[in-house]
């Protein structure tokens, strides 16, 4: 884990430099047209949703660097952590994936509907595609715990 929340906490603080460096750049860039005012209406000074989207992109991975961070104090280190680690001590059982579902499909069907209910503002499809969403990911998480679904490993 600490190997990613490095990579998160790099990324985050490039984000911020160019956050502020963007900032700038379009604070002292202006009008290039030479006009007052340019057909897309541009008269100047810092263009705030590129500079609020990178401090917010900034903000996300600074939280996903922290939730590493938190993780990799408490679990014990991994091969690829350490400097003398091999390859083959990471060898062995990673989890146990489902070989074929069909569940994620219904997710992202019903994740389709209820994105579809938001661009028409349809209520009544949002709420639709929101309680399906539900749905489908019980039927994924409950998969292997009910009906006759159950490999003879997880017994």
């Amino acid at each position: 884990m600490r190997t990613e929340y490095k990579i998160f906490a790099a990324v985050a603080a490039f984000l911020f430099g160019a956050a502020a460096v963007y900032g700038v750049y379009t604070h002292n860039t202006g009008n290039i047209s030479g006009t007052d005012v340019d057909p897309a209406g541009f008269r100047g000074g810092v263009e705030w949703v590129g500079v609020v989207a990178l401090i917010l992109s900034g903000l996300l991975c600074t939280m996903c660097a922290g939730f590493f961070w938190f993780v990799a104090r408490r679990i014990d280190l991994r091969p690829e952590d350490r400097e003398d680690g091999e390859i083959a001590e990471g060898a062995g059982e990673v989890g146990f994936f489902s070989p074929g579902s069909y569940w994620p499909f219904g997710i992202a069907l019903a994740a389709a509907v209820a994105g579809i209910g938001l661009v028409f503002w349809m209520w009544w499809l949002v709420a639709f595609g929101l309680i399906a969403v539900i749905f489908t990911a019980c039927g994924l998480l409950f998969e292997y715990y009910s009906g006759t679904r159950h490999p003879e490993a997880h017994l």
